[in-house]
């Protein structure tokens, strides 16, 4: 097999068909025999799962805020062995990042830069024609650390809008590999986070293939294989990646709980620790021989019903937290607590090993990155210890009680935003999402 090869798929903003592009142009790929891994820059649960249903292979997260430049470099240098080509995926626009030391911004731009990743910008042109050009010209000179090795031309109107943006494209020397018809854009079924999660898909098989056709017909896959770059691999270093909590971990993992990033699972399981997955939607309780029970994030906003109905799961937890450590993130915190009010209004009873009541009814948006500096001993890591990671739901906290908090949490930018999350007996969590040591 040849040297991987590698590009970022990127757009000037969100809603520019990113995600459908990448998508198509992974399921061709795969298709065609080709041995594709993807990746998402930033913090994001849900494309990686799209991505690992359309190339086969696991998917994979990148973050240059998050992560230390030598992690970046461990997990794409890790992720690269056996394929032909990396694509990763950027998030909203190319350069959108947090205002802080260069490379560290959170940008796609910056694990371009890192890897050395040609960029795919994907254009929606729909209300526009000429003033494309314009676009793409500014995206050319704006950041010399990038190079924009072609561009998809997204919803596209006709064969004259389609030979408009040509011309006005051609003097710039940039190859267009891709135009897609505005009545070729595919929609995937969407919720409050985000896309609806891959599992969840109805006919996630048929809508790949479609996926998959679209590529063929409207991308020019030998094109963009082409404009893919040498990847700039240094082996990097693992030092960064969070330490398993312990030897044996139980791992809350269906449609309720599902937002855990494959990259701490990977790196637990290189370091000896075993994962066993158990369902609280199947009202199963996490093995008892397990050192440490982990509750991530997800959806029981939507679940909440059932969950409180589960009396083997609920049980079964709150014997595991009286002698072992149990941790929740987000949707996992929101469990832990008392109650949990869903979008109708109606309040369920949660776990109760937390002073804590959460409610979707009052819904507000928090959203940003978070360094997270821990104030008692947790599966996260010591007292003392900085982690770094992101917080995004739309629950609000109706009372924290009487517990102490898990962490000091600062933003992006490094402005402090007071404690948070809970902590009782050996019981810990907050909506904060790790991703790695700080």
């Amino acid at each position: 097999m040849n040297a991987p090869r590698g590009l970022l798929i990127a757009a000037p903003r969100s809603g520019s068909g990113k995600t459908t592009i990448t998508l198509a142009l992974l399921a061709a790929l795969a298709r065609r025999g080709v041995a594709v891994r993807a990746a998402k820059s930033g913090p994001d649960y849900i494309d990686p799962a799209f991505h690992a249903a359309a190339t086969g292979r696991p998917g994979l997260n990148l973050d240059s805020w998050a992560m230390p430049p030598a992690l970046v470099d461990h997990l794409a240098s890790t992720a690269a062995q056996g394929a032909e080509l990396l694509v990763a995926e950027g998030a909203m626009g190319l350069f959108d990042g947090v205002a802080t030391e260069p490379g560290r911004t959170g940008a796609g731009a910056d694990i371009a830069a890192r890897l050395g990743l040609p960029v795919l910008l994907v254009l929606d042109v729909s209300g526009q024609s000429q003033t494309a050009a314009a676009v793409l010209r500014g995206f050319l000179t704006h950041d010399p650390r990038v190079r924009i090795a072609g561009v998809v031309l997204n919803k596209l109107g006709s064969e004259r809008h389609t030979r408009m943006i040509r011309e006005a494209v051609a003097p710039l020397g940039v190859p267009i590999l891709g135009t897609v018809p505005r009545e070729a854009t595919i929609v995937l079924p969407e919720r409050h986070l985000g896309l609806v999660q891959a599992g969840e898909t109805d006919d996630l098989a048929a809508r790949l293939a479609t996926l998959a056709d679209l590529g063929e017909r409207h991308l020019d896959l030998d094109g963009i294989r082409a404009a893919a770059g040498p990847l700039g691999l240094a082996a990097g270093d693992a030092g960064a990646l969070i330490a398993p909590p312990g030897q044996r971990i139980a791992l809350a993992q269906d449609a309720a709980f599902s937002f855990m990033y494959g990259h701490l699972l990977a790196g637990w399981r290189a370091l000896g620790a075993e994962i066993r997955p158990f369902s609280p939607l199947a009202d199963e309780a996490p093995d008892p021989s397990c050192d440490v029970c982990w509750l991530p994030g997800g959806y029981p906003e939507l679940h909440a019903g059932r969950l409180a109905a589960a009396d083997r799961f609920l049980e079964g937890t709150r014997r595991f937290a009286q002698a072992k450590p149990v941790h929740g993130e987000c949707g996992g915190y929101m469990a832990l607590g008392q109650t949990l009010t869903d979008a109708e209004g109606t309040t369920h009873a949660m776990l109760g090993l937390l002073d804590l009541e959460t409610s979707f009814a009052r819904r507000k948006m928090n959203l940003g990155y978070r360094a997270a500096r821990l104030m008692a001993p947790s599966p996260l890591g010591a007292t003392g210890e900085t982690v770094r990671g992101h917080e995004f739901h739309y629950a609000t906290v109706i009372t924290r009680g009487g517990d102490e908090p898990i962490a000091e949490l600062s933003d992006a930018e490094g402005r402090p935003l007071g404690a948070a999350g809970s902590r009782r007996g050996h019981v810990t969590g907050g909506f904060f999402h790790a991703i790695a040591r700080g």
